[in-house]
């Protein structure tokens, strides 16, 4: 598929990867609308335009089909932060090899070709995120390459700099993926995380990039706003 037309015939091409779940894709049709953040004007996302709807209707089909929840639905602060960076400091990726960990939507993704990239590989473990993301990527007029996979503890990936926008949300997350995180640094790739103030994230090794106060919803995060940091991971 080379079109993304009408936000509501945006569910065609996620069943691409999913074609037995209609009833998700009609709850998906219903609740996204393409439009951009208040931080990133310049990019268009496929977005929940509410958060609990969304959540509650697709609860059961999530658990019945053993998909992940939607987070490529919304746009978290902690990516929305990192695609801010990229776009205000394009030198950080221009004309270098990207790998956009959990990539959710894609927004930082797509900033990374906005500034630049030479190109950006986005991967998710969720199959649908990684179809968002192209999706939002040809909303926008870029093009980035997707992988729906489980790439922690694997070889080190062939890129210059790994970005990831919000991954310390809860223990055992964290716990998979820093160790792992840390090792790709070693390996002399810039590892740059986004945190929004999580309670997971490292308190050590990490050296700060910057700081931006991110518009988002109560619904979301708790509050309309949150002080996002930019930090480059240490090797291990």
């Amino acid at each position: 598929m080379t079109d993304i037309p009408a936000p509501g015939d945006l569910p065609a091409f996620l069943l691409q990867l999913s074609p037995d779940n209609t009833a998700l894709a009609e709850v998906i049709r219903k609740a996204t609308e393409l439009k951009p953040t208040e931080l990133l004007p310049e990019i268009l996302l496929y977005q929940a335009s509410e958060i609990t709807p969304l959540w509650q209707a697709t609860e059961d089909l999530l658990n019945k089909a053993e998909i992940e929840p939607p987070y490529w639905a919304f746009a978290w602060v902690g990516g929305q932060a990192m695609a801010r960076l990229l776009l205000d400091r394009p030198e950080l990726v221009a004309g270098r090899r990207i790998l956009d960990f959990a990539c959710g939507g894609g927004v930082a993704a797509i900033a990374a070709m906005k500034a630049g990239a030479a190109s950006v590989l986005a991967v998710d473990i969720d199959p649908l995120a990684t179809a968002a993301t192209r999706a939002n990527a040809l909303a926008n007029g870029v093009t980035v390459e997707t992988l729906a996979a489980d790439i922690v503890n694997g070889p080190i990936p062939d890129c210059d700099l790994l970005i990831a926008g919000d991954v310390c949300y809860d223990a055992r997350m964290t716990a998979h993926i820093l160790p792992w995180l840390r090792q790709v640094a070693a390996a002399g790739i810039t590892v740059l995380l986004g945190d929004p103030g999580r309670a997971y994230v490292p308190t050590s090794g990490i050296e700060p990039v910057a700081e931006y106060r991110v518009p988002t919803s109560v619904a979301i995060e708790d509050k309309n706003a949150r002080d996002t940091r930019l930090w480059r991971l240490l090797g291990a």
